[in-house]
């Protein structure tokens, strides 16, 4: 059964939204690594041209916002499928 990740219909560039989704929905462990990092290239990348465009920072709010949510999704993934520490706990 494949998992939803949503993050804001008409947000911005649907590449990286693509990307989560598919690292979301890899049954193999083996590839939701290489999934994962796709993503969070993706991610990169948009941020990148977000911060070039001087009228994004006030208009793209929503979509920065679906951007970090899709940030802690990856971030869980690794934490709970591939078994990366927990880097966010106070210990």
């Amino acid at each position: 059964m494949e998992k939803e990740a949503s993050y804001g219909a008409g947000i911005g560039s649907s590449s990286w939204q693509s990307e989560v989704q598919a690292a979301v929905n890899e049954p193999k462990k083996e590839k939701l690594l290489e999934r994962v990092h796709a993503a969070e290239v993706a991610i990169f990348h948009r941020l990148q041209d977000l911060g070039k465009d001087a009228n994004a920072a006030s208009s793209r709010q929503s979509e920065r916002e679906a951007l970090a949510a899709a940030l802690e999704t990856l971030r869980l993934l690794k934490r709970d499928r591939l078994g990366f520490p927990d880097w966010t706990k106070n210990s």
